[in-house]
């Protein structure tokens, strides 16, 4: 290719980077995002960054992405960035899950026939630079057909339409992220190539740190090296932690974040627990965001999502009550949450891992009911009358959902139970696990089933989502099931070997 000047490249016209003029052609920015665009251009150019990340999250929650020169980033920012749509065909454990080459890609969409390029356009509000990293900066991206139309499959895209119809309803919405996941040490770096291949074994593993000592001192002092290193990496990228906690599990943590409004929340959510992962590999260590790992002595971890509705006129909370723990608006969205729960489940808990969660006496839900202040339910009500801050807490979801599908049915449940007035159930008084009340799916076919009857999120994310998912996920179920009946589990082992080999390393 002839050589570009420099000017020529940060006006955007680089010959081989997307198509020229795509996004003003096709007005994909708003004027913040485009403001945002014309500033990250100019802080690639004075921080002197040599590489910039533009990531896209796929439909599992987890960020792939291209190391980009500068001068090409900032041109994706005008012409788009060609990335691979191979990748909304691959299964939790990276394998092609489709027909290879069938019409519409296998999944019936005909703009993926043939394995197609899908177009990313980088959303500069994301920008961050990353400290870990030498010299190098990083940006969510959008996904797009050639064509300009939005890529159905993205979950980005859906929650942010699910943010439309809630602006159009009056609100505005704020979450709070409470997650917890382990840290391990990482025994070896040698890896054999027979065990280099699709869902390879689990690597070798000990303890990072001592458990059974619930919000210990000592045990959170005694790791304190890489805790205040995830502390500084997640700060210097504008995710300052509001608290970092030693959990029940050797090695188990805990970290919440104060509340994040609008898409931003789940976008954080993919920085974070790529941040994590990324500074613990790089001090030998593996972070797994894996919900049950089968190690000994390891429980499960859960993330907990705080949710209120704001009045985009005032900020004012619309949960908040002189009088009573919850406004009439915050018990309609609970009523939402709770009417449309068990569909929700898959994108709560997306994993047949997850599901080894919902039992009795764990301090995770088992069956479909709400409370104040208990922590067994599937939605906790923290407040009080007069308190500002009271808000809902959905304790469905595992680590390693995808943070755009679990917000966006949360939205779409909640604002249904705005929409018809809906009236929660009585809520529970003592023991939620004696409660009378709907159980949760005990198994992924479960989850899978009941949103294969269910109409409601078909309505509201449409056919081609829905079924992509449950086509996605009945895939995974069919290779778990025919690698537990090839190596069954032995008696007593609460998790299989294909679990371990599916999610350790991957979430």
């Amino acid at each position: 290719m002839e050589s570009t000047s420099q000017n020529e490249f940060r006006s955007g016209l680089v010959n081989g980077v997307g198509q020229h003029g795509f996004v003003a052609r096709h007005g994909l920015y708003t004027e913040e995002q485009a403001a945002a665009a014309a500033a990250a251009a100019r802080r690639i150019g004075e921080l002197d960054l040599r590489t910039v990340r533009l990531t896209v999250v796929d439909q599992h929650g987890i960020p792939r992405s291209k190391s980009l020169s500068p001068e090409v980033a900032i041109a994706a920012m005008s012409n788009g960035l060609d990335f691979s749509g191979a990748i909304y065909s691959l299964d939790s454990g990276n394998q092609v899950f489709v027909p290879a080459f069938a019409a519409g890609g296998g999944f019936g969409i005909d703009e993926f026939t043939g394995f197609p390029d899908v177009v990313l356009v980088p959303d500069a509000t994301t920008f961050r630079v990353l400290p870990w990293a030498d010299r190098t900066g990083w940006m969510l991206c959008d996904v797009y057909f050639s064509n300009g139309q939005p890529m159905p499959l993205d979950g980005r895209g859906l929650m942010r339409r699910m943010l439309g119809e809630l602006g159009e309803a009056g609100y505005d919405y704020l979450a709070g992220i409470e997650i917890e996941y382990y840290i391990v040490r990482l025994d070896t770096d040698l890896v054999l190539p027979e065990n280099a291949g699709f869902t390879p074994p689990p690597p070798q593993v000990s303890i990072f740190e001592l458990g059974y000592q619930y919000l210990s001192e000592v045990r959170l002092d005694s790791v304190a090296g890489t805790l205040e290193a995830i502390r500084d990496g997640l700060s210097a990228i504008g995710l300052p932690p509001r608290s970092m906690e030693d959990e029940w599990g050797p090695g188990q943590m805990e970290f919440s974040f104060s509340p994040i409004g609008g898409l931003a929340a789940a976008d954080a959510v993919v920085l974070f627990r790529s941040a994590v992962k990324q500074i613990c590999q790089r001090r030998g260590l593996l972070a797994t965001f894996m919900c049950r790992p089968a190690l000994p002595n390891f429980f499960s971890s859960g993330w907990h999502l705080h949710e209120s509705l704001l009045s985009p006129g005032d900020g004012r909370n619309a949960f908040a009550s002189e009088d009573d723990y919850l406004s009439a608006t915050g018990r309609q969205f609970v009523a939402g949450l709770l009417e449309h729960a068990i569909p929700m489940t898959v994108f709560a808990t997306p994993t047949v891992n997850g599901y080894k969660r919902f039992r009795p006496y764990s301090f995770a839900p088992d069956r479909v009911c709400w409370a104040l202040e208990n922590r067994g339910t599937l939605v906790r009500v923290q407040g009080a009358p007069g308190d500002l801050n009271s808000h809902v807490e959905n304790r469905m979801g595992e680590p390693a959902a995808n943070p755009y599908l679990y917000m966006a049915a949360n939205i779409a449940a909640g604002l249904d139970g705005i929409r018809r007035k809906l009236e929660p159930p009585a809520p529970v008084e003592a023991d939620p696990y004696a409660a009378e009340a709907v159980p949760l799916p005990t198994s992924l076919a479960g989850a899978v089933a009941a949103l294969a009857q269910d109409g409601f999120f078909r309505k509201a994310f449409g056919d081609t989502l829905v079924d992509y998912l449950l086509q996605m996920k009945r895939a995974e179920l069919a290779r778990h099931d025919a690698a537990v009946a090839e190596n069954p589990p032995l008696e007593g082992q609460d998790v299989t070997d294909w679990e371990m080999h599916e999610y350790f390393e991957f979430y």
